[in-house]
């Protein structure tokens, strides 16, 4: 027997972890399983027009990681093709969750939407009670409460007003929408209720802005970015700034805006800070170290976002900004340091 939660996931930010925290400590009253089902693929990458550019904010590996920290005995990750997306919700609770992995309780968050024909949670009440399952709906993670949350609808990089959310087209046969299928944290913008509440797509879009702050008081913590290092144009290196060029392992990752960041970085199994500058590659040079890492794993963190991508005249200029930019991180540093 097992308690359930089910959805997509991303990020696993503060409004996931309530609906684990609910998951975990419910199963372990009853003495169950305690189960996470997810998918291997996002609804919008099988199913709408925006695949291409739809990124995520973690890798298969590091969601099973976090969600495994979080207390969870299990997670079930399944193909999500348009095949899977007609089911209704009463076969995906049916022949899914209950057949196949004996569910008891499913934990619903309160913008869930299940199967091709959308059910809420206070529709799949009825029908979860009539297969035998109980449902607990939790509540939103409102981004008011959190410390260090700045306002959400204004980016340090543009003063482009706020996009609308494309229309529903739907919920019938290919039709689906990730706004029918499985949304959990996934930006409930008519029917949430009237809260800021803690969504994946108000993440990733803070971090398209690069707004890492808000994103890491949306997730609970810092955004990061993991892959190996590779050999560039070893420019840096020559006007006593080298770099560590970032080749990343997961492609569908997010990448932040393009800018310049302070961030933390692991790697050699120690923990240094450094400053990034993100774009068309991602370099980092971290400060007080002189290793060489080329092939080997990094990880870094972003923390805080300095300034935007400007073209330098020369190496002397580029030289000075570079000097300017680390003692701007240095002073910031103290921050997270005490």
């Amino acid at each position: 027997m097992a308690v359930v939660a089910t959805g997509f996931f991303d990020g696993v930010h503060l409004g996931h972890r309530q609906v684990i925290q609910t998951l975990v400590s419910s199963a372990r009253e009853r003495g169950e399983e305690a189960i996470v089902v997810t998918f291997a693929q996002h609804p919008r990458a099988v199913l709408q027009q925006d695949a291409r550019t739809l990124r995520l904010l973690n890798s298969p590996q590091e969601k099973e990681a976090q969600l495994r920290a979080l207390g969870v005995d299990r997670v079930e990750t399944l193909p999500f093709d348009r095949g899977f997306a007609r089911l209704t919700a009463e076969e995906y609770l049916r022949t899914i969750l209950r057949d196949r992995l004996g569910a008891t309780l499913l934990v619903l968050g309160y913008d869930n939407r299940l199967g091709s024909d959308c059910l809420t949670p206070d529709l799949i009440q009825p029908i979860a009670k009539q297969l035998g399952l109980e449902i607990v709906v939790v509540p939103p993670a409102s981004t008011a409460s959190l410390p260090g949350s700045q306002p959400l609808e204004k980016s340090p990089l543009t003063n482009r007003p706020e996009g609308k959310n494309p229309p529903n087209r739907g919920c019938r046969g290919l039709e689906v929408t990730p706004a029918c299928w499985l949304r959990s944290g996934e930006a409930a913008a008519e029917s949430a209720p009237p809260v800021e509440a803690v969504s994946s797509t108000k993440i990733r879009k803070a971090l398209e802005e690069g707004r890492v702050e808000d994103a890491e008081a949306m997730l609970g913590y810092p955004y990061g970015l993991r892959g190996v290092v590779v050999s560039g144009k070893q420019l840096g290196r020559t006007i006593g700034f080298p770099t560590a060029n970032l080749r990343l392992y997961d492609p569908m990752k997010l990448i932040p805006a393009r800018g310049v960041y302070l961030t933390e970085v692991d790697v050699l199994g120690g923990h240094w800070w450094g400053m990034t500058n993100v774009g068309d590659i991602i370099e980092t040079h971290i400060f007080d170290f002189n290793e060489d890492i080329y092939g080997l794993d990094l990880e870094i963190r972003f923390r805080r976002w300095l300034r935007p991508m400007r073209p330098m005249d020369s190496l002397d200029t580029l030289k000075a900004q570079l000097a300017e930019d680390e003692t701007a991180c240095r002073s910031l540093m103290s921050r997270y340091c005490g």
